[in-house]
């Protein structure tokens, strides 16, 4: 499915506007178009660095941005491909440590293009092949590639023998393409596995673990091959290794601790790249993982509230997201009155999302989502009414939005404000406010 793709650049973005016309689109899902397109361009899949595979339906981007500072901060060069982009294009494609030029990317996108022309490849397996065609060409020591949608069908599952495979947090979403239970979703995401290859695991209950052990594949669980517990302001790991400590992650929320906990032990049950465990604590540090309780900077948002209000943004759109942001809301803003800013996608479920931060919003303001099929903002706010939140209106944008919390701000009760809903709409927060993801 296209993804509001759009660059400053004219010749990336006539590629851009070559991909959004591709079928058959967001409703059919397979290997055989990708391994086609794959064929066509020299199979680049085969050609590269040690792959770490991430999956799930929760926190693989906060693993896959763990992973990568765990790298760098042992002095390797790393590739990541990660979905969807938030601002440009170019966010999905990281080589050796940088975001791809458009000097490189509007060639490679139609080298692509050109191949693959007869074959109907989608929107997202013609931007995996340009990834992997990157990566092959491009000298690094290791490859973080984050799961598009599932993991059994998704395009990046191509890839034949990674050194680790792991799957974060389980929850229900996506539930036309990967099923409406938690086991077939768990189906869907443990088909990454691959024979002898690690299969590193959050805590499952009983029968998802019964999935997940079905693949064959060696599987370390939480709980059962490493253990991670949080000791004031460390977090402190084990496995069959040893002990290592770490400072607690910078990333906001108290499942990140988690996420920091699956990278280190990706990386520590692998044996083709030595990660010393310094590496572990700077990744704690060092990991930046946009629109994902983010605390905005001065900006042109920003500046339409009173100074010193604290904005978060966070692009989550399903159940498992509103119990980690109502969390994350008690404990970053729980002397502040919270006032959110909602906008959502049409195939996603906001009373999921909604139900457990209800009881913690002080106000909801709804917002349509620019170029994408969205809830419509006046039917999110009667929902909003029926969880039990009394004040919530709709405004035309976000800009519009956060002038009318101003209004109401009395300047004596400290408040907060976030933005949630979509990465989407995450990313035009980001473009209006001058922080562009790097």
């Amino acid at each position: 499915m296209p993804d509001f793709a759009r660059s400053t650049d004219p010749a990336v973005q006539a590629q851009l506007d070559r991909l959004t016309l591709l079928s058959p689109g967001a409703d059919i899902l397979g290997l055989e178009r990708i391994t086609r397109l794959l064929d066509r361009v020299g199979n680049p899949h085969l050609r590269l660095p040690p792959v770490l595979h991430v999956a799930g339906t929760n926190g693989k981007g906060s693993t896959c941005a763990f992973l990568r500072a765990a790298l760098e901060a042992a002095g390797l060069r790393v590739h990541v491909y990660s979905s969807p982009h938030l601002v440009r294009f170019n966010e999905r494609i990281r080589l050796a440590g940088t975001l791809i030029d458009d000097a490189t990317l509007a060639p490679l996108l139609a080298e692509v293009l050109d191949a693959g022309g007869d074959i109907g490849a989608s929107f997202f397996e013609v931007t995996t092949a340009a990834a992997f065609l990157a990566f092959a060409r491009t000298p690094a020591d290791a490859c973080v590639i984050e799961v598009g949608l599932g993991g059994r069908l998704d395009a990046t599952n191509v890839v034949p023998a990674p050194i680790a495979t792991a799957i974060a947090q389980l929850g229900i979403d996506h539930q036309a393409f990967l099923g409406d239970t938690l086991p077939q979703i768990a189906r869907e995401k443990a088909g990454i596995a691959k024979p002898g290859v690690p299969l590193v695991t959050m805590r499952y209950d009983a029968e998802i673990a019964a999935v997940v052990a079905a693949t064959g594949s060696p599987v370390l669980a939480e709980g059962a091959a490493w253990n991670y517990a949080v000791e004031g302001d460390r977090l402190v790991y084990h496995d069959a290794k040893g002990t290592l400590a770490t400072p607690l992650p910078a990333l906001s929320g108290p499942h990140q601790p988690g996420n920091l906990a699956l990278a280190i032990a990706m990386l520590r049950h692998q044996a083709a790249l030595a990660i010393p465990d310094a590496a572990f604590a700077a990744a704690a540090t060092g990991a930046r993982w946009p629109a994902r309780m983010q605390r905005l900077g001065n900006g042109t948002l920003t500046a339409l509230l009173p100074q010193g209000t604290p904005v978060w943004l966070d692009g989550g759109h399903n159940a498992a997201a509103g119990t980690a942001i109502a969390d994350t809301v008690a404990a970053v803003a729980a002397d502040r009155s919270c006032h959110l800013v909602l906008g959502m996608l049409a195939n996603k479920d906001p009373e999921g999302l909604l139900t457990p931060l209800a009881g913690r919003l002080a106000s909801v303001t709804t917002v349509p989502i620019p170029g994408h099929a969205h809830h419509a903002p006046v039917e999110l706010a009667a929902l909003v009414r029926r969880l039990g939140v009394p004040l919530a209106g709709t405004a035309e944008d976000v800009p519009d939005a956060l002038r009318g919390i101003a209004a109401r701000l009395d300047g004596a009760t400290p408040s907060a404000v976030l933005i949630l809903g979509s990465l989407y709409l995450a990313g035009v927060v980001l473009e209006a406010n001058g922080e562009l993801p790097d």
